[in-house]
């Protein structure tokens, strides 16, 4: 939790906000396909990609 709260205030300091959706989306989309590996959800989100 820490390395949040310190990146949030790396963000906010450097005027690095735009950053900000772009960081979310990739995690977002990693932990998607993390879990969807192996389930039987993944047929369907690979159609999307």
């Amino acid at each position: 939790m820490d390395f949040l709260k310190e990146l949030w205030a790396f963000l906010r300091v450097r005027k690095k906000l735009w950053l900000a959706p772009i960081i979310i989306t990739t995690l977002v989309l990693g932990g998607l396909l993390m879990l969807s590996q192996g389930t039987v959800v993944a047929p369907f989100i690979y159609t999307v990609f």
